[in-house]
């Protein structure tokens, strides 16, 4: 059994390369080989968003606080609250991220093929974001 203590793994910052605006990442858990799963805690202050992306095993989301929004390609600009699970199949790509008044917290959860979580892409437009 591992425990890691709470305040043990530092609060980070995501690089500008993946995501839009004011990001914090909370890591949870990176398991170790011959698991493939990771989890953080992901809290996005209004306005903020990742970039496009896709995940080669795919990814869930679970919303713990506040309101954001989640779009698949050609699909809907979709609202998530607190409590609602999302899942975004293999190589679906996809954004998530908070609302435009409000902040989210989710915890994604997706497994690493060949030490590869997800694979970024383009940012999202403002016009993208506000569904227009």
């Amino acid at each position: 059994m591992e425990i890691k203590a709470c305040g043990s793994q530092p609060s980070a910052r995501p690089s500008p390369d993946y995501f839009t605006g004011a990001v914090r990442l909370d890591p949870i858990h990176d398991a170790p080989d011959p698991s493939r799963v990771r989890s953080v805690s992901v809290t996005f202050e209004p306005g903020a968003r990742t970039h496009w992306h896709t995940h080669p095993l795919g990814q869930t989301l679970f919303v713990i606080s506040g309101c954001g929004l989640a779009q698949s390609w050609g699909g809907p600009l979709r609202e998530i609250r607190a409590g609602d699970a999302v899942w975004f199949a293999p190589g679906e790509k996809h954004w998530h991220g908070a609302g435009i008044t409000t902040a989210m917290t989710h915890v994604a959860i997706q497994e690493a093929l060949d030490g590869r979580a997800a694979d970024w892409l383009e940012p999202v437009s403002d016009s993208q974001y506000q569904g227009d």
